[in-house]
Parts: C-alpha cells; structure tokens; sequence
C-alpha cells in the first residue's frame, strides 16, 4: 500500500475543484501556479495510482486525451464538440442494458459507456 503523498493530496484537490473532467495538461497549468515543484511526470504517475486505487476515474476518449473525474460511480458523460469540454450526464445508470446485450449476443458485460456528443450551453 502506497502512502498518501503531499503531492498527490494537491492534484487530488485540484481536481475535485473542477466542474469538467480534466486533461492532465489541464491540471499540470492549474497546478503549476501554486506549486511549480510539481513536475508532469509526477502528475501522471499520481493519476494512474488514484485511478488503479479507485480514488478517481478516468475516461478514455477517441481521439482525445484521456480525462480524469473526481467521481467513481457509474455514470455517463457529454463532450462538447466545440470546446472539448466533458460533463457528468445524471440519467441513472440504465443496469437493464448489459442484461440485453448477453441475452441477445451473450456477451458478460461487467460495465458500459455512454457519451454524449454536442454542443454544451456555454458555446451555443
């Protein structure tokens, strides 16, 4: 078990102070401005370790950066295709459908992803 650094309790922090998923360069600029000791490489092997721990998630996009959230339950995201902004969408996670796709194609599907592509209201 890994000790809970001084450095990964400040990108913990930051990134619970953001409404949108972060990149890491994201974080690395925000971070940066109060505690320029804090190095990319350091912010990259943090987020793996709290991502793996299950602190954190992270989503993976296509052909996008990945990005890192402050929640760990199951839910589904909107990503704004002109800011590249990406949102929790709160509908309730729909369970039903993984039991659809292995009655039907008889997949196990432990869990599921839902994106939502758009334009968020900032940029309509």
């Amino acid at each position: 078990m890994h000790r809970n650094t001084v450095q990964r309790q400040i990108i913990l922090d930051t990134l619970k102070e953001f409404i949108t998923h972060p990149t890491v360069e994201e974080l690395y600029e925000v971070i940066q401005k109060s505690h320029p000791s804090i190095s990319k490489t350091t912010i990259y092997r943090n987020l793996r370790y709290l991502a793996q721990g299950g602190q954190i998630g992270k989503v993976s996009l296509p052909e996008s950066a990945d990005r890192y959230d402050k929640r760990t339950d199951q839910h589904y995201h909107f990503q704004c295709k002109s800011c590249e902004a990406l949102f929790d969408v709160d509908i309730g996670y729909l369970e039903g459908i993984n039991e659809k796709v292995r009655e039907k194609y008889g997949f196990q599907v432990d869990v599921h992803d839902v994106l939502f592509k758009g334009i968020c209201p900032e940029c309509k």
